[in-house]
Parts: C-alpha cells; structure tokens; sequence
C-alpha cells in the first residue's frame, strides 16, 4: 500500500490572526468615520463577530476603537458642516444667463446632512443626541410616579371572590 501525498487545503474564511498593521488599519479607518461592518466586507479584512471578540478579550483594543469611532463621529460632522456649506452646485445657469436654483442637488444635500447626523445621534447619542427632559408645563422636573401596592389589589381581588 503506497502513501499518497495529500495537499494542502486552503483555509476557508476570513483571517482571524491578529496584525498590527490590519489593527491599525481598522482603527485609522474607523477614526475616519466609516463603520465596522463596511471595513469588514472587504477581502483580508476579518469578520465583525472576530473584531468583537479582540474587542472583548483586549482592553488596550477596546479602547483604541473606542477612541477611533469618537474621531470617527467628529469627522462624520465635520462632512455634514462641509455638505451644509457648499454651495457650489446650488444653482444652475442657464442658456440665456439666468440663474435658476438645482433643487435636486439641494435636496440631496439635505439628505446626506440629515442622513449622517441621524447616524451620529444613534451611534453617539451622548454626544450627538437630542437630550431629553421630562417636565411639566412649566419647565420643572416631574414628580416621582406614586407607588401602587400591588399586593394589596391582589388580596382585594380575592375578598371579592
């Protein structure tokens, strides 16, 4: 009986050995406000659910992508602020030397501003989110809601029965 050689089978997947120079390209990339998911679609890039999982069991990581989504949300607002200032396209000139305003470029333009500031509240509601305060009519905080004794319905309930 002679042995056969068996090749070598490729590895299925995506890469999980962790590199310097992939971390660091995820975390420059995140600080430049695009998602995780997105990086992690590309080719020799790993999956989210690895990331995560560096994530969990490295502090040091942790917080480097923590720092980099901050940056991250900053940059994403700082295009919004350059979308809203750009009026470059907002008028169209036409044949006979008018001006006529482009709504669909200004459309757009709001769209894309609403679009990443809703992403920033979601992502960083802290930072970027509509605070919330619960008052009365006039401005002051509400009360506590009043306790109800729950087992004194119940013992009710059943003297009626």
């Amino acid at each position: 009986m002679s042995k056969r050689a068996v090749p070598a089978v490729a590895k299925i997947g995506r890469p999980t050995i962790r590199t310097d120079a992939m971390l660091n390209g995820i975390l420059e990339r995140l600080s430049q406000g695009e998602p995780l998911a997105q990086i992690c679609r590309e080719d020799g890039m790993p999956s989210v659910m690895t990331v995560w999982r560096w994530q969990q069991e490295d502090v040091e990581l942790s917080v480097g992508i923590e720092r980099a989504r901050e940056a991250g949300g900053d940059q994403i607002a700082l295009d919004a602020l350059n979308i809203a200032d750009d009026n470059s396209r907002d008028v169209i000139l036409r044949e006979d030397g008018t001006e006529t305003p482009d709504h669909d470029h200004i459309s757009r333009s709001k769209l894309r501003v609403e679009t990443r500031l809703k992403l920033l509240a979601k992502w960083h509601p802290k930072r970027y989110g509509d605070r919330v305060a619960l008052t009365d009519g006039d401005g002051k905080a509400l009360a506590a809601p009043t306790t109800i004794n729950v087992i004194g319905v119940a013992a009710v309930a059943k003297s009626k029965e």
